[in-house]
């Protein structure tokens, strides 16, 4: 068997690193210890959001694993921003590019310190792919333990979450409840620890990540409360030790077939629409071709069951009480929808992995047979157009219809949007611009959650459509269209829209068109000019000028020459 330490040697068995070796001596280290090898844990934990409240905790319990199995557990800390709190205003910019942060600062520890192997323990949204990527990028054995879904709040016997506290704007604005209902709901929608309930962008990436074989089985589904979720951080030292021993690395987990299987996955589920910028991202880190047109091609053939929310029923805690990801994936498997010779974190295929899973609990309800789908094809809708010639996406789940047309109402900013719907100004009918909200625009492609369920609590989602360059929370649902690609700040036909242009948005001909002639649109060119950047220095500024579109994954190191 190979030295299982074969990078902390380089400073922890090298006789011209005897200062490395003083400063391990410092933190309690003893010269057996430096023989061992060296496991960095790195935890999204902080206090201010309850998907990662926990999370230092679960950090403790993994550190103490990896001990146990005759390691040396080491636990250092990466950026975490909550996307609900600053959703809505101007701090959801910097949601987005959080994700590269982490990416780079579990890079920069991790092969700075010269650490064996990775563990992280992660929860909000960004924090999961942006975690995969910089274990990737070191390509150093790794699992990625996820803090674990919240529970449900209730408000009159009612299931209540986050999208339940921003809807509920909306229903007071319409005269739907009263004030005091509106507290109630507010103060009940999230119970305690654990991130956003429904199939939403972290729960989604979760499952992505499971499907893609980068944790252990049932981890997407254990919820932060329950004590499987310890189990799982017990059970973390011996699977880490076995990734050490056979040296298999995330490049050998992360293939085609894996990124594959995640895709369907997020169908089925009914997952977000981040997906596809995380995902096309998170390939691009592992060299992996992947495009938005791998989503529509999978789409195609991949049907929606999960009656999850945001537009179903049910939350990933009911999900868990019926079987879990992995009964998901096992159905799958047996109706030729999976690729079950992946190999996987647990050092066994995830065919292996899913042989002793039970099946779906029998009169469930959350999860439709493949016969029986909510969509036969997905709800993720990669459409092209005149409006969005390298792209957009669209989470049409069918309820609300698939093909929309109307005047446009357009907006130069959230805020401004935001406004008007509380206002009355939108109309049913209408189609909602919001523009120069992009990765460049924002700058951080903001998320669009406020809006979307402003309109939702108005009664107005299948009435009103809305279409932005920037981005929706997994938890938005409604006739909405984000990611228009090119962005306005790069001059994107979309930036050249006025008020009552005509825009339609197809999901059966996956088209996103404003009905003007090009001799029009280029009229318009002449006279448009870009707007001055919304940032002048700190983080916003240097990713507006690094960042690559959302069709390629809205990643920040591809504009550098190779």
């Amino acid at each position: 068997m190979h030295e299982l330490n074969k990078y902390s040697r380089q400073v922890t068995q090298n006789d011209t690193q005897p200062g490395a070796q003083a400063m391990l001596h410092a933190i309690g280290l003893t010269k057996n210890d430096l023989k061992k090898p060296q496991v960095g844990i790195v935890s999204a934990g902080w206090e201010g959001n309850p998907c990662n409240m926990h999370l230092n905790a679960l950090a403790l319990e993994v550190k103490a694993s990896v001990c146990a199995a005759d390691m040396v557990g080491l636990i250092y800390h990466t950026a975490g921003v909550s996307d609900a709190i600053s959703m809505g205003s101007s701090g959801m910019r910097y949601s987005l590019p959080s994700r590269d942060l982490i990416a780079d600062s579990v890079e920069m520890v991790g092969g700075a310190q010269w650490y064996d192997g990775i563990v992280a323990v992660v929860g909000c949204d960004k924090n999961i792919p942006g975690a995969l990527m910089g274990m990737s990028r070191l390509n150093r054995p790794g699992i990625l333990m996820y803090g674990g879904t919240i529970q449900p709040g209730y408000h009159n016997g009612h299931k209540l979450d986050i999208t339940s506290a921003f809807e509920a704007t909306g229903k007071k604005v319409a005269g739907e409840i009263d004030e005091a209902a509106f507290d109630d709901i507010v103060l009940h929608a999230c119970p305690g620890q654990g991130a956003c309930g429904g199939m939403y962008t972290a729960n989604t990436m979760a499952s992505a990540v499971e499907a893609m074989g980068m944790s252990l089985p049932f981890n997407s589904s254990y919820p932060a409360v329950s004590s499987y979720k310890h189990r799982e951080a017990g059970a973390i030292g011996k699977a880490i030790r076995l990734l050490l021993e056979r040296d298999i690395k995330p490049k050998d987990i992360l293939t085609r077939e894996a990124f594959e299987n995640a895709i369907r996955l997020i169908i089925i589920l009914g997952g977000s629409t981040n997906a596809v910028i995380h995902l096309i991202a998170l390939a691009k880190t592992v060299r992996v071709p992947l495009t938005i047109h791998d989503f529509r091609r999978l789409g195609d053939s991949t049907p929606v069951l999960a009656d999850l929310k945001p537009s179903g029923n049910y939350v990933m805690e009911d999900l868990f009480n019926v079987g879990g990801v992995p009964a998901v994936m096992k159905m799958m498997l047996r109706e030729g929808l999976l690729h079950g010779d992946c190999l996987t974190v647990t050092g066994k295929t995830l065919r292996e992995n899913l042989d002793g899973v039970p099946d779906l609990k029998a009169g469930q309800d959350i999860v439709r047979p493949i016969h029986m789908p909510l969509k036969p094809t997905s709800h993720l809708e990669i459409l092209q157009g005149n409006l969005a010639e390298q792209g957009a996406v669209a989470k049409i789940t069918g309820k609300e219809g698939e093909v929309f047309t109307g005047p446009a109402k357009i907006f130069n900013s959230e805020a401004d949007a935001n406004e008007a719907i509380f206002e009355g100004r939108v109309k049913p009918g209408n189609v909602v611009v919001i523009r120069y909200c992009g990765p460049k625009g924002g700058p951080g492609m903001p998320e669009m959650l406020k809006p979307t369920a402003a309109l939702m609590g108005a009664g107005l989602g299948k009435d009103v459509a809305l279409i932005t360059d920037g981005r929706f929370s997994g938890a938005t649902h409604g006739f909405v269209v984000g990611h228009v690609t090119p962005e306005a700040q790069d001059g994107g036909n979309i930036a050249l829209l006025k008020d009552g242009d005509t825009i339609s948005i197809d999901a059966v001909a996956k088209t996103l068109s404003v009905q003007l002639s090009d001799t029009e649109l280029a009229a318009r060119r002449e006279l448009w000019q870009a707007p001055p950047l919304n940032a002048g220095q700190g983080i916003l500024f240097k990713y507006a000028y690094s960042v690559t579109s959302a069709s390629e994954g809205c990643v920040t190191d591809e504009k550098i020459e190779r």
